[in-house]
C-alpha cells in the first residue's frame, strides 16, 4: 500500500514526492508514460557528448529564496544570466528591448530619459489593456510590435497577438537602460551538473519508488494507494468530458556541429523569418567546454505534446469546468502546469508543489512536525 500515489515525475510531482517521503516518511509511488524523470526540464548528453534539453531550453530564474534554497539541497549551481537576441532587419538587436536595442536599430544616440520620450510619442495609448498587442503597441508603438512581437507571437501561437490574452507579451518587459539580461530575477542559475542529475538527487530515497514506460490509466486499478497527486493534463484525467483544453506545442530539431561556437549568445530570435521562432546553442547555458557545438530550433505547432496552455477567453472558461470537477475530488490533488491550465514557469510549479505540501499537511493527523527542508 503507498500513501501517495504521483502520476508525473517532473517539478511538481518530484518535489511533492521528495516532500512527502523525507519529511513525512510517506511511501509514494511516482509514475510517468515516459523514459525518463525530470519532466521537460529532462537533459542529457548527446551523441557528442554535450549536455542538451531535449525538450528546448530551460532557464532557471527565480525571486524566491525559499525555491531556491530548496532546490540547492540537490544541485550546486553555474551561476548564468540569459541573454537573448532578436534578428531584425538584418541586425541582431537585443531582446526585451532597451536603449542598446532602439539606438542600434535607428542608428541614434538617446539616453534613458530621451528613450522614454521615444517611446511616449510613438505609444498608442489604451483606456484598458486587454489583448497582447495592447500591451505593446500602449508601451512602444505600432512599429516596434510589428518588427519584434507580430510575427513572433503569430508562430508561437498560430493566432494574432490581438485574439491573445494581455498575460502573453506582458511577460517581456521593455526597459529604457542597457540592461540585456532576459530575466532581472534574484537567483538566476543553471544546475551545475544538469537537471536530470538534481532530479535523481531529490527522488534518491527508499520511500521513493519510481515506474517509466507507464501508463497511469492502464495500472491505477492494480495499485493500493490512499492519495492521488496528479500533475498531468486536467482534460485528460476526466477522459476530455468537456472537450479538449487547447495548447500548442513544439518540434525540435537538433544539430551538431563541428565547430566551437554557433552565435553570440544562449537564443536568437527570429521573429519575422523562418519557420522556427529560435535557436539555442546549450554550451552557452551549460558552460562546457567542447569542440563542438549543439544547438536546436524550435517550430511550433498545434498537434503533439502539451506545452503551452492557450490564454484565450474561451480556453480560461472551458478550464474552470474542469477546475470545478477537481475540486470536488477527495484526496486527489492537482498540480503543475498541465493540471491547473496555466503557463507557470519552473520556480512557480516547484512554489505551488511546496505550498501544495503545506496544505496536505495540515490536512494529515500523522504529519510529522517539520524542520528545516
Amino acid at each position: 500500500m503507498y500513501d501517495y500515489l504521483i502520476v508525473g515525475a517532473g517539478f511538481a510531482g518530484s518535489v511533492l514526492a521528495e516532500r512527502l517521503a523525507r519529511v513525512d516518511n510517506k511511501r509514494v509511488l511516482i509514475i510517468d508514460k515516459r523514459n525518463h524523470i525530470g519532466g521537460n526540464a529532462y537533459d542529457h548528453y548527446d551523441e557528442a557528448g554535450i549536455l542538451v534539453h531535449k525538450y528546448g531550453p530551460h532557464i532557471f530564474h527565480t525571486n524566491s529564496r525559499e525555491v531556491f534554497d530548496y532546490l540547492s539541497q540537490f544541485t550546486a549551481w553555474r551561476n548564468y544570466q540569459h541573454r537573448v537576441l532578436a534578428s531584425v532587419d538584418g541586425q541582431l538587436l537585443p531582446i526585451p528591448i532597451n536603449l542598446t536595442t532602439i539606438n542600434q536599430m535607428y542608428g541614434l544616440n538617446l539616453s534613458s530619459d530621451e528613450l522614454s520620450g521615444f517611446f511616449e510619442e510613438r505609444a498608442e495609448k489604451k483606456k484598458e489593456l486587454i489583448t497582447s498587442e495592447d500591451v505593446v503597441v500602449s508601451t512602444v508603438g505600432r512599429e516596434l510590435y510589428d518588427k519584434f512581437f507580430k510575427g513572433y507571437t503569430k508562430k508561437q501561437w498560430d493566432l494574432d497577438p490581438s485574439e491573445l490574452n494581455a498575460s502573453v507579451t506582458a511577460r517581456v518587459p521593455t526597459r529604457t537602460n542597457k540592461d540585456d539580461r532576459y530575466f532581472t530575477d534574484t537567483y538566476q542559475a543553471m544546475p551545475l551538473h544538469g537537471y536530470t542529475r538534481m532530479f535523481e538527487k531529490m527522488l534518491d530515497h527508499p520511500n521513493i519508488h519510481i515506474m517509466l514506460n507507464s501508463d497511469y490509466k492502464e495500472l491505477i486499478g492494480e495499485i493500493a494507494y490512499e492519495k492521488l497527486i496528479f500533475t498531468g493534463p486536467v482534460d485528460e484525467f476526466f477522459d476530455y468530458r468537456f472537450g479538449k483544453l487547447p495548447y500548442r506545442s513544439i518540434k525540435f530539431k537538433f544539430e551538431t556541429l563541428d565547430q566551437e561556437k554557433f552565435q553570440q549568445t544562449g537564443t536568437i530570435n527570429y521573429p519575422n523569418d523562418y519557420a522556427f521562432t529560435r535557436i539555442t546553442e546549450f554550451k552557452h547555458l551549460s558552460g562546457q567546454q567542447h569542440h563542438k557545438t549543439s544547438i536546436v530550433y524550435e517550430f511550433p505547432k498545434a498537434e503533439g505534446d502539451p506545452y503551452y496552455p492557450i490564454p484565450k477567453p474561451d480556453n480560461a472558461e472551458l478550464y474552470k469546468q474542469y477546475q470545478k470537477l477537481a475540486a470536488s475530488m477527495e484526496n486527489t490533488y492537482f498540480v503543475g502546469r498541465l493540471a491547473t491550465y496555466k503557463y507557470y514557469n519552473m520556480d512557480q510549479v516547484v512554489a505551488q508543489a511546496l505550498s501544495t505540501f503545506r496544505k496536505i499537511r495540515t490536512k494529515d493527523p500523522q504529519a510529522i512536525p517539520a524542520g528545516n527542508p
